[in-house]
């Protein structure tokens, strides 16, 4: 037996459990030509734009990256209309979370989350030592007036998915007003964007970076993984006051951002053809998901993002278990305390055929 021990909150921890590989089933079930509609991967894949610039990378694999990607801040900085010192880059948008805890929070400090939210929010606070205060969820999403009423002096963080992941529920800006004004200046609020391309353009669905201006509190979380495509890179960002983000520079690991990563996204951000083609792709996905699930019998949660979330009374493990079966590969809920939901991410069209198809006959 070994004679050491880990702290006693990180044995305590449960594991982040991501969508089952599809080299993995294919392995598993010798089987062939599966189709992986569980981590709300962009189906296109990345444009062309990144590609070229992927390739063209390939040549320096054998130098360090710029540390601080002060090309792909500038970028980014122009878009949202701040300075590069607001721009924080990670290794994914999940580095940024894991450098906010490590920053303000621990032992005799407190994380507030919504129930239902992204799992690694929680994660990241408990393998701190901090206390995780979860917020009973209001119709499968945030409520935010009692998130806000949540907070207490112990708290220093508090995370909001809009669109939440995995029961794809949002709020408007008017929620989002009330919580800022609400919440003391000391606790850092965590907007957490990463479907924001794919969410409709004009509707009233806050934009965090024009919230910057007014609340020096507020982190937005974007990142590459979704509407461009770029999952297998792990590039994601964080926008805040340059005070905030000079912070999480502390912490930041050297080249956290591969060469490789960071000229794909750069690329990806002035590749406009593709990301209206990836929009188009998703909203009509979605619809057709919806109506599928629908004509099936089967209830479905608020569909924003890239993803649905459906419910199949006392048979989610048996459903997810046979879809397995027929080569598709979606998202089981159980983890979240959602047993009976099932999460599916658009994918090309036939793709979707597919599995309403298969998801007919396990039915």
């Amino acid at each position: 037996m070994a004679q050491w021990q880990p702290l006693r909150w990180i044995a305590e921890l449960t594991p982040y459990q991501p969508g089952k590989p599809l080299a993995e089933l294919e392995r598993e079930l010798g089987i062939t030509a599966a189709i992986k509609l569980a981590s709300n991967e962009n189906p296109l894949g990345p444009g062309p734009k990144a590609q070229a610039a992927i390739e063209a990378a390939l040549q320096d694999l054998a130098l360090y990256p710029e540390g601080t990607a002060p090309r792909l801040r500038q970028a980014l900085a122009r878009q949202h209309g701040l300075e590069p010192e607001q721009i924080i880059l990670g290794n994914g948008s999940d580095e940024i979370i894991h450098m906010l805890v490590r920053a303000f929070a621990g032992p005799g400090r407190t994380v507030v989350v919504s129930q239902y939210a992204f799992a690694s929010y929680a994660i990241a606070a408990r393998a701190v030592g901090a206390s995780v205060q979860v917020v009973p969820a209001q119709h499968y999403g945030h409520d935010l007036a009692a998130m806000a009423a949540a907070v207490d002096e112990q708290t220093v963080l508090l995370f909001l998915a809009n669109p939440n992941n995995p029961t794809g529920t949002s709020f408007d800006n008017q929620a989002l007003v009330r919580l800022l004004e609400q919440v003391p200046k000391s606790v850092i609020v965590v907007l957490d964007e990463a479907y924001a391309e794919l969410m409709p353009v004009g509707e009233d669905y806050p934009r965090g970076p024009s919230y910057l201006g007014q609340h020096a509190n507020l982190l937005v979380l974007r990142t590459f993984s979704k509407a461009y495509g770029l999952a297998a890179l792990r590039c994601g960002y964080g926008m805040a006051g340059a005070e905030l983000v000079a912070v999480l520079e502390r912490l930041r690991l050297p080249f956290n951002v591969n060469s490789l990563a960071q000229e794909a996204a750069l690329a990806a951000l002035f590749d406009d053809e593709h990301l209206q083609a990836t929009i188009a792709n998703n909203n009509k996905g979605l619809q057709r998901l919806q109506q599928g699930l629908q004509e099936l019998g089967l209830t479905t949660l608020p569909a924003a993002g890239n993803f649905i979330t459906f419910l199949v009374p006392g048979r989610g493990a048996e459903v997810y278990d046979a879809l397995l079966r027929k080569g598709v590969i979606i998202r089981p809920l159980r983890a979240y305390g959602l047993p009976d939901h099932l999460r599916v991410s658009v994918g090309l069209p036939e793709q979707n055929e597919r599995f309403l198809q298969s998801l007919g006959e396990v039915l």
